[in-house]
């Protein structure tokens, strides 16, 4: 699978889910939830100010259709009840709207009424690339800000079986840092080896191939991987990027946006439930296109979980 297109044919087939969206009264989140109801990927549940969801609307010309809406004025209390919607199967799938990233967190990750599973949450970027034939894979720029080894490798697990659920049989992993020799002074590039050499000795159940330390340019372009003299099945040809801490990741990621011109969806990975996390400024054909991933993995999460593999020390 190479394109978000392909992934919103694919769910054309799959039972509508009910879509819980916090904090909604935002015309970028209305029109992608607009589209992916018309599309009948979703049944919309908009939690928000009322008022302010119906004049955005009115605004921009969308159609709420039969959106159901649920009053709430304080964003913090809409991504609580939105969350606690999912978590008490009234809807399936979470959705990020017009509030801060760790407001929204914090109410995933109440735990009482939030989505915590047995396994770490983390976040994945999901990129298209009219260049490369399959998804590019990017984490953890949104939710983890700095992860230890033990953390990154569960961040491996969670971008890992992302890859495999759209397709990508035995993802090339490549753990990112600022040059690709270990120097005990830069801690990424400690990690980057570590986790390299635990992947040859097995500790990672999930299929999968994991190098580095590498720069993102020979994670990524053959030419810069052989010029550099960097060998290896990942080198060039990575499927994911594990960076070392939210900064790189969140700067990279919007980068690939503004600079590049790419599409790129975003989804966390871990939870009890499917959940759409994008940024605030992202526009709608970026949110659309992170419902339909979230939708199309609605659909293999029972399975990710039954083939989850522990990292054995």
């Amino acid at each position: 699978m190479r394109s978000f297109a392909e992934v919103m044919e694919a769910v054309r087939e799959y039972p509508v889910k009910d879509l819980a969206v916090a904090a909604a009264e935002d015309h970028t989140v209305l029109e992608a939830v607009a589209e992916a109801v018309r599309m009948k990927m979703v049944r919309a549940i908009l939690v928000g100010n009322e008022m302010a969801i119906h004049k955005t609307a009115e605004e921009h010309g969308i159609n709420l259709g039969e959106a159901k809406i649920i009053h709430e004025r304080d964003p913090i209390r809409a991504a609580a009840t939105a969350t606690a919607m999912v978590s008490a199967h009234e809807a399936d799938i979470l959705m990020k709207g017009y509030i801060h990233t760790d407001d929204f967190l914090r109410a995933v990750l109440d735990k009482e009424r939030g989505l915590r599973a047995h396994s770490v949450m983390s976040h994945v970027y999901i990129i298209e690339h009219p260049r490369r034939e399959q998804f590019l894979f990017l984490s953890d720029g949104a939710m983890n800000i700095a992860p230890d080894l033990e953390r990154k490798a569960d961040i491996i697990l969670n971008a890992v079986h992302t890859a495999h659920a759209f397709g990508i049989e035995e993802p090339k992993v490549a753990v990112l840092a600022a040059i690709e020799l270990v120097n005990p002074a830069m801690q990424a590039t400690v990690d980057a080896a570590t986790l390299h050499i635990m992947a040859e000795r097995r500790q990672f159940s999930p299929k999968c191939v994991i190098d580095g330390p590498f720069g993102f340019d020979n994670a990524i372009d053959e030419r810069a991987a052989q010029h550099k003299r960097i060998g290896g099945p990942v080198a060039g040809k990575a499927d994911v990027l594990i960076v070392p801490n939210i900064e790189a990741g969140n700067i990279l990621a919007k980068s690939l946006v503004y600079l590049g011109g790419l599409t790129v969806a975003g989804v966390i990975v871990g939870a009890k439930a499917p959940i759409v996390l994008t940024s605030r400024a992202d526009l709608a054909p970026a949110k659309l296109a992170s419902i339909a991933c979230a939708v199309y993995m609605a659909g293999v999460v029972r399975e990710l979980r039954l083939k989850v593999g522990k990292v054995h020390y």
